[in-house]
C-alpha cells in the first residue's frame, strides 16, 4: 500500500500519529495486535479497507 501511495514510512508515521518504529513493527508482521483506531487510521490515510493491511496466518 505504501508503494501504491508513493508514500514512505515515515510520511504514514507521522500521518497516522505512531512512531516510525511502531509502524516497522507492524509492517513487517512482528506486531502481537493493533489497535482498532490505529488500523482506522491507517486505512483512512492509505484509502483501503483493514482486508487490504491484514491477513490470517494459521
Amino acid at each position: 500500500m505504501l508503494a501504491r501511495r508513493k508514500m514512505s514510512v515515515g510520511e504514514l508515521a507521522d500521518r497516522v500519529g505512531i512512531t516510525p518504529a511502531n509502524l516497522a513493527v507492524l509492517k513487517n508482521g512482528r506486531a502481537k495486535a493493533v489497535r482498532f483506531t490505529t488500523l482506522e487510521a491507517l486505512c483512512e490515510v492509505l484509502e483501503c479497507q483493514p482486508g487490504d493491511l491484514l491477513r490470517r496466518e494459521a
